[in-house]
């Protein structure tokens, strides 16, 4: 941080670590970061719950707390939880960012606030904390709300729609800077008035230390005798989105060759039907297993011969899962059954790191493991050039270094609802 001003960083966020999946800890890998940096990082989310069986004990029947989490100021606040399922996917869209934004006004001094969203109405709690507190505010979008609310049937109420159309709208013109992770995200928001300078690409990143190539035989394969089989694994979200039927489709069509396996590892709003459609069709190459800890990942991918990723046919919005970077982290080769008109298409194209094919498309799976079942040497390749690709573009330390000099432009200028300076951040090259 030499020559650098130290900046105080707002987080805004649903979730975060002890909760595990992606969305938790890529924001905290990013306050992580910026604390080694030299920066003072506070994050309001709340009480953990999400994929977390058994909370710690310091959690239970708090309503407010403060803690330090690897160095990280974490303020907590309890929000609304209804039952499990989607009403608490739609409930919590709307009821949780208010109090997001509750702990933002309790956080003391910032100089920036960055939202992760969805929820939606996160970025509107960032827009406002921005104004109380006269600082730049910064949307980092993952997920376009509402359109992939949409595009999955979730959402059909027109004058709700609207209503968040124009949420989204005012959130992409009002916002000091929105971050998306490809362009095709980028040009939706473009597309919903988002202005062209204020809108920035900057890949999500993965930990190429943490997530590096290691040996297949490992304990993994091991606690699920799996030694002698060509594994074929989703590590994910089990959701709406995946289009996760079309894997159990492909799964029947190769039950003869028994040394094929298909393991599914997460949670979700689908798993439990999931589970009961693999027992209908009794797919004796299945396995389901329950999320596990981010330490456990890398193995799982290590432990994989073939590693996929999925998302449904009626997602139009350019979604570029996190598990491909991870994927391609581990060196593993990848099959992704994902519109080919989206982003996702063309990193696997760019990076020549594995095969994509239609998606909900069982016969083109299959067809797909089969051929790198029976080329062992192609797969190496893929996994290969995967893993030089993610080095090279999505190396944690290198996007993380582009947010800081991000927040570092924001925080530096006079007129900070003004324009800023863009610089060269995208997917361009692809």
């Amino acid at each position: 941080m030499e020559g650098l001003v130290a900046m105080r960083i707002l987080l805004l966020t649903k979730y975060f670590p002890p909760e595990i999946g992606t969305a938790a800890h890529l924001f905290f890998e990013l306050a992580e970061s910026l604390l080694q940096r030299g920066h003072q990082v506070t994050v309001i989310t709340g009480f953990p719950w999400y994929n977390v069986d058994n909370p710690d004990e310091k959690y239970r029947g708090k309503i407010f707390l403060r803690e330090t989490l690897n160095g990280i100021q974490v303020i907590r606040i309890a929000m609304p939880r209804p039952p499990k399922g989607l009403l608490r996917y739609k409930t919590g869209h709307v009821m949780e960012p208010p109090v997001l934004f509750v702990g933002g006004l309790l956080s003391g001094e910032q100089d920036i606030v960055v939202a992760y969203s969805p929820p939606l109405l996160v970025g509107f709690a960032a827009y406002l904390l921005g104004k109380l507190k006269r600082i730049p505010s910064v949307v980092n979008v993952q997920d376009l709300h509402p359109q992939c609310l949409i595009d999955l049937g979730q959402l059909k109420n027109l004058h709700l729609i609207r209503l968040l159309e124009a949420i989204e709208s005012f959130i992409y013109r009002k916002t000091t800077c929105i971050t998306v992770h490809s362009e095709g995200n980028r040009r939706h928001v473009l597309s919903k008035g988002g202005t062209p300078d204020r809108v920035l690409v900057i890949p999500n990143w993965v930990d190429t230390k943490l997530i590096r190539p290691s040996d297949r035989l490992n304990g993994f394969r091991r606690e699920n005798d799996l030694n002698d089989k060509f594994v074929v694994s989703f590590a994910g979200t089990m959701g709406i989105a995946q289009g996760l039927e079309s894997v159990l489709e492909s799964a029947a069509l190769l039950r003869n060759y028994e040394d094929i396996f298909f393991v599914l590892v997460g949670d979700g709003v689908k798993r439990e039907a999931l589970v009961a459609k693999a027992q209908q069709m009794r797919l004796p190459n299945v396995k389901f297993l329950p999320m596990q800890p981010r330490e456990k990942y890398p193995e799982i991918l290590n432990g994989s011969d073939v590693c996929l990723v999925t998302l449904g046919k009626d997602v139009s919005t350019p979604v570029v899962p996190s598990k491909l970077l991870s994927i391609m982290a581990a060196g593993r080769p990848v099959i992704a059954s994902v519109p080919l008109n989206g982003d996702t298409h063309k990193i696997i194209k760019a990076a020549r790191c594995g095969y994509c094919i239609e998606p909900e498309n069982p016969e083109q799976l299959s067809q797909a493991i089969l051929d790198l079942y029976r080329n062992p040497s192609l797969a190496q390749e893929f996994g290969k050039n995967g893993r030089c690709y993610a080095e090279e573009h999505f190396s944690r330390e290198a996007v993380i270094g582009k947010y800081e000099l991000l927040f570092m432009r924001l925080t530096s200028r006079n007129d900070r609802d003004g324009a800023f300076i863009d610089f060269p951040i995208s997917f361009k090259n692809l």
